[in-house]
Order: structure tokens, then sequence, then C-alpha cells
């Protein structure tokens, strides 16, 4: 069964065989039935590390749903905090749902050049099955797989909803419910996963050397692409936007939510890169992914570190939220080749993915582009630049890196934008203007986050450059 086969039987086999030899070298006075019995315990030692790193690491990167949750809710206005909250556990319910249902075989599953199985569901295979139900004899078959079935398809899942909550937070606020849900299914299952067979399911850009060690382009840049289309065909908030080419100021309604949700991020991010080093079986593996966390760590200080010194001659002023996502656009930059052996490379890669977000913002306020979370900068602009960055220490080609941009781009983009404006025609994807100025929350869910504040009109609401004269 195909899953990240290119790399992950490289490493698998890698940790296999130092584990091996470390145990035999040790003990080559024992005979040899008993040299062979700690063969056989040593795959399985592998098999349950490898199996148990998939399933910690995939818990971490899930628990990333609550930090964009608290981002995100800390950064709207207060008066549709829970409508996000709503948003985010709906859409990780539904990419767990169509994941399962067809997404994991598309883009794992007897992948060709472009897609995979257009079969349904996914689960244990045969001899996982046999022994579960009591045949002992295949657990040497179940061990030589290098890991349970389930716990890939756990770790791989979680990505998927971390692609889907960047959509969320760029249009917040004036974005259907269930339009936004209907968006997210097809996201998820069909979308993310042909852009995933083309790459980690070993489709057309991994034959041609393509390299994404996490996700830079694979994850962050098609929720970018998504979230971007989403933010041209729904359009902006009311009043963000003025006739006289002004923009009105909406900070976060809760800056210690949108903090602690970036700290989130940043702890599940750990997971997020350490668990694509896709094994934990032996000496290279665990090394390698001692480089991962630190390069991740690395790369996130120097992007805040970065926004905290320029924001003021980039935004004019020393800006929290552009320090925050700061922290997140310089991971999402490392991302793409996080195992690199010089951590020097990371301070450098981070704080580039900083500064892009930062004129990435000032650049969709010029374009009238409303990115409620900056959602668009950090994810899409640094992603880009992370994976170009791989040619720097991390083994990447450019121009078959520029290639991978550009088709996953050019993809993702023209489906997303085409399922946006179905979606218009069909259901509708923007709430009204009344119930954008009275809030979500109150309007569509009836449930205030923070009931004990007196709702108010918007003293500052002004005009907006789409009103008649």
């Amino acid at each position: 069964m195909s899953t990240h086969q290119p790399r992950r039987a490289r490493r698998f086999a890698a940790g296999r065989h130092l584990a091996t030899a470390a145990l035999l070298s040790g003990a080559s006075f024992l005979l040899v039935p008993s040299a062979l019995a700690a063969q056989d315990g040593a795959g399985d030692l592998g098999f349950v590390l490898n199996t148990f790193s998939f399933l910690i690491w995939g818990v971490l990167v899930m628990w990333m749903c609550a930090g964009f949750t608290m981002l995100e809710a800390g950064s709207v206005r207060s008066k549709s905090a829970s409508m996000i909250c709503m948003k985010n556990i709906g859409l990780y319910a539904v990419a767990g749902l169509t994941y399962y249902i067809i997404g994991y075989n598309l883009m794992y599953v007897d992948v060709g050049s472009v897609i995979g199985s257009l079969s349904f569901f996914y689960g244990p295979s045969a001899e996982e099955v046999a022994l579960l139900g009591g045949d002992e004899g295949v657990a040497g078959a179940v061990a030589e797989n290098g890991y349970a079935v389930m716990s890939d398809w756990f770790f791989q899942m979680v990505f998927v909803a971390t692609t889907a909550s960047i959509v969320s937070g760029a249009l917040a606020e004036r974005v259907k419910l269930w339009t936004f849900l209907v968006f997210t299914a097809v996201l998820t299952a069909i979308i993310y996963p042909i852009v995933g067979a083309w790459t980690w399911g070993g489709g057309w850009l991994a034959a041609m050397g393509f390299t994404d060690f996490a996700g830079s382009t694979i994850v962050h840049s098609t929720g970018g692409w998504a979230a971007l289309a989403g933010a041209l065909v729904v359009g902006p908030r009311w009043g963000k936007f003025r006739k006289d080419g002004s923009v009105k100021s909406t900070p976060p309604s809760n800056i210690p939510a949108v903090t602690l949700g970036v700290f989130i991020l940043w702890m599940g991010w750990f997971g997020f890169n350490g668990g694509s080093q896709l094994a934990l079986a032996g000496v290279f593996d665990a090394v390698a992914m001692s480089n991962v966390l630190v390069n991740t760590n690395l790369a996130a200080a120097a992007g805040v570190i970065a926004a905290l010194c320029l924001s003021r001659p980039i935004l004019g002023r020393v800006d929290l939220f552009a320090t925050l996502n700061g922290a997140i656009s310089g991971m999402v930059a490392i991302t793409a080749g996080p195992n690199i052996a010089n951590p020097l490379w990371a301070l450098l890669i981070g704080a580039v993915g900083s500064l892009l977000c930062m004129f990435g913002l000032k650049m969709l306020e010029v374009r009238r582009i409303d990115d409620v979370v900056g959602a668009v900068p950090a994810h899409l602009f640094a992603g880009i630049w992370g994976t170009l960055a791989t040619c720097i220490a991390a083994g990447g080609d450019f121009v078959t890196q520029l290639i991978g941009v550009v088709s996953v781009g050019a993809f993702t983009f023209s489906a997303a934008w085409l399922l946006w404006t179905v979606l218009d025609k069909l259901m509708g994807v923007r709430v009204s203007r009344s119930v954008e100025e009275i809030g979500q929350d109150a309007a569509e869910l009836g449930i205030d986050a923070y009931p004990e504040f007196i709702l108010m009109a918007d003293p500052d609401m002004g005009d907006d450059f789409r009103d008649a004269d």
C-alpha cells in the first residue's frame, strides 16, 4: 500500500539496519538463534517506535487546530468569535471524514502520475485485521511494514485539517458557515489530495525530484492559494476599504488569545516538522529529528526578531500582530527543508519569511484584499519562499522547485476560485451586510462569545468603496 514511499522506505530501512547492526556487533558472542531472535525483537521495537512517533506527533499537529482557533477568535471582532469556534471544530470534523472516505486513497493508494485510487474508505491491512483476530502468525508480516497502517493515516489526516484552517482565518467575519464547510469538504477530499498525490504520493512532481519535507507548498501554500481565491470571490468586509483610499484599522479583539494561539501553533509545529521524519527506528532518525526540531525553533525565533526590528520602518509602528505572524511565517518557510544540517541557514530562512509576510500584508491592503489574520502572506508567500529556499542547503533543484510552486499554485488557485464561484451561485458565499454589522454570533448562532459585553454600533464604520455615490 503506497504512502510516502520514495522517502519513507529509505528512512525505515536505514533505521532497521542501524538497529540490527548495533545489536549484532554488541552480542556477536551469542549463538545464531539468539542473534536471530534479537533481530526479530529489533524489528518489533522499530515498528512500535515508528507507530508511536506517528501517533504522538499527530496529536501535536491536531493541537494546532486549537492554536488556529485561538488565533482567529482573538483576531476577529468580538461579535464574530463564536462563529470562528464553530467553523474550526466543524472543519476538523469535515476534514477527518472526507480524508477517511476518499482523500487518503486519492493521495497515496496506487498513485500514478496525477492521482491515486478512486476507492472509498480506508482501514487496517489484511494482516493487521488477522492479528487483531488472534492470528499471531502474521505478526512478522505486520512488523515488516515498519508502522501500523492507521497510525500513518492519522498523521496524514491532521495535516489536511491544517490546510483548511488557513482558509478559515482569511475569510473570517463574512463567509457563510455552510458554504465554508462545503468548500472545506471539497478541499480536503479532492484538491489537497491531488496536490499530495503529485508530491508525497509519488506522482509526477516527485518523479522530477521536487522536495518539500513537511509541506511549505503541499500544505501551507495550498491553503494560502485557496484562501486567496476565497478572499477575491467573497470580497472584503464592509467598511474595511474606504472611497478615499484609506483602510479602516481592525485590530485583534483579544490579544492574549492571539498570542496563546501562536504559542500553541509553535508547539504543534514540532510535531508537524519532527513527525515528517516519518521514522524513529534508529540512530539516524533520532539525530535527524533532533535537527528538524531545532531548525524549526530557530526559524520561528528569527521570524519574531525580524518582525520586531523591521515592523516600524515597514508598517509604521512596532506591531505585535506582525511579530506574532513573524513566528508563523518563519516556521512556514523552514517547513520545506527543516532537515538541513547547518542550523545557521534556519535563521536566514525564517527571517526572510517574516519579512515577506510583512510586505505581503501591505501589498494586500493596496490591492484591497481583506485577509483578517494575515493567512495569505504568512502561509502562501512564506511557503513559496521556503520551497525555493530548499535550494540553499536542503538539496532542492531550483527549476524543479519552481515548477512545483507554479503548478501547485495554478491548480489550487484555479480549482478553489472555480469552486468558490460555483458556491456563490448556488448558496451564496457571504452573509448580508446587516448580519456582518451585527456580527455572525448573534445573527447566525444566537450566542455571543462575550455575553457580558453590550453590542454597540461601530462608530468608525464610515463608508465603503463599493457604496453608491
